[in-house]
């Protein structure tokens, strides 16, 4: 490649553009499932860290380390802020924070959703954070109640089966 097409005074600064990861603004509850998580991520990127700053100076790795340096600023912040939520503490007829629910909707379909904090949340594991759509509609209500889950999809009715909280 021609000299002509590379800006050497910007080589230096590839990872400089590295947007921060956004930190919610909503207030950071967590289950102690959810705690554990975190701390863990937190360990695993302090040793990829050090991994990293042993390994080789090139570019790729000044990259690298600034991608893992900008995640261990987002969880450690996301670690400062955190709410513990014990859902055995929970009152257990209720869907709050915490709650495994079990519903059915309008074509007998069951699931079971975990209404868990924002970093929890999985949607391959049915964990919804406790500000989505679905969370919303069920935090507060009963077995037996019939709730409304708005979705971009159309709205569904939801009836609330059973409601448990793991000790």
């Amino acid at each position: 490649m021609s000299r002509a097409f590379v800006n050497e005074d910007n080589v230096g600064q590839a990872g400089a553009e590295l947007a921060e990861r956004p930190v919610s603004p909503h207030p950071n509850y967590v289950t102690p499932t959810g705690a554990l998580e975190l701390q863990t991520w937190e360990e695993e990127l302090v040793a990829k860290l050090d991994e990293l700053k042993k390994s080789s100076d090139d570019t790729f790795t000044k990259e690298r380390i600034a991608e893992v340096e900008r995640d261990l600023r987002y969880v450690r912040a996301r670690l400062d802020s955190v709410i513990l939520i014990d859902p055995a503490t929970q009152g257990h007829d209720t869907v709050l924070f915490g709650a495994t629910v079990e519903i059915e909707d309008d074509e007998g379909e069951r699931q079971c959703f975990h209404i868990v904090g924002e970093d929890e949340a999985d949607a391959q594991l049915n964990k919804v954070s406790w500000i989505s759509p679905l969370a919303k509609a069920l935090i507060g209500h009963k077995i037996g109640d019939t709730v409304v889950w708005q979705r971009p999809a159309g709205n569904i009715s939801l009836e609330i089966l059973d409601i448990h909280y793991e000790s």
